[in-house]
């Protein structure tokens, strides 16, 4: 675990009381004793340093205190104090709803990789009871696998799971959040933004590294949409609209098939890597 995130925990007088799940996993699984020191990511979204001051097991309480002091860590190698700090450019993922364990996957990984936003999509090819799987209180599996990826991962950024929609509200709340009212570039500093559909024709026009190019690169790009398919794909007429309602590049990897859940991580990947050396 390289940062612990706080939910509905108090912090009164610099204290914090652990119950309930979170103290099992403190006790059980990270053994925490104390005088250990934990990376605390407060509701604000602020890191701190704390170390366990008291536990309690006939009560099932740690109790932790918030400090500026570094020490030991209860875990090995890098913390998420060593690297914290929200990117520059916001990343949204597209993810067209394949099945349940499949999506599940997706969101552990696109939450670990630091995505921001992970729209589901209703498309042509989803399956009535994929979509009912992220409906209601189901919907609490999920956000437990964003909490532990970014327990894991340190990740600052707060990863959000939308509602299912379709495709049509999906393009519309990405160009509601769109610089410049859904321009490429802006010329009045609130930076650009760059959006890319995965297909797996090879006679797509879209060029990955041309495009961040344009859009001035990581100095410039301040938000990034990857759309990616479902099992069966994207239907050819919902990449025309991902095209014209959405201003989302075609682009191919010139690689194996690639099932939905690898196709996503290795989007992710790539659009990052690209932005990231842009400089």
């Amino acid at each position: 675990m390289r940062q612990f995130i706080l939910e509905n925990e108090i912090v009164k007088n610099g204290l914090i009381k652990i119950e309930g799940k979170n103290f099992r996993y403190l006790r059980q699984v990270l053994r925490a004793k104390p005088g250990d020191m934990i990376n605390v990511r407060l509701r604000d979204g602020t890191l701190n340093n704390a170390t366990v001051a008291a536990v309690d097991d006939k009560a099932k309480i740690v109790t932790l205190q918030l400090c500026a002091d570094t020490g030991k860590s209860i875990t090995h190698g890098v913390q998420a104090s060593e690297f914290d700090g929200l990117p520059e450019c916001e990343y949204w993922l597209f993810q067209f709803i394949p099945k349940p364990q499949k999506f599940e996957l997706i969101v552990r990984q696109a939450t670990e990789c630091g995505v921001c936003v992970i729209v589901p999509i209703i498309g042509e090819y989803t399956e009535k009871s994929s979509v009912a799987s992220l409906l209601g209180a189901k919907r609490e599996r999920l956000e437990r696998i964003v909490k532990e990826a970014r327990q894991q991962s340190g990740s600052p950024v707060n990863t959000k799971v939308l509602e299912p929609m379709s495709l049509e509200k999906a393009l519309e709340l990405w160009r509601g959040n769109l610089p410049n009212g859904g321009a490429e570039n802006s010329a009045d500093g609130e930076g650009s933004c760059v959006a890319f559909v995965l297909s797996e024709r090879g006679d797509c026009s879209g060029n990955l590294r041309k495009v961040i190019e344009n859009a001035g690169g990581c100095e410039k790009i301040r938000r990034a949409g990857i759309a990616v398919g479902s099992e069966g794909g994207i239907s050819p007429d919902e990449v025309r609209t991902l095209e014209s309602k959405g201003l989302f590049k075609p682009i191919h990897f010139a690689v194996n098939i690639l099932r939905c859940e690898t196709a996503a991580l290795y989007g992710i990947a790539a659009v990052q890597l690209e932005i990231n050396q842009s400089i």
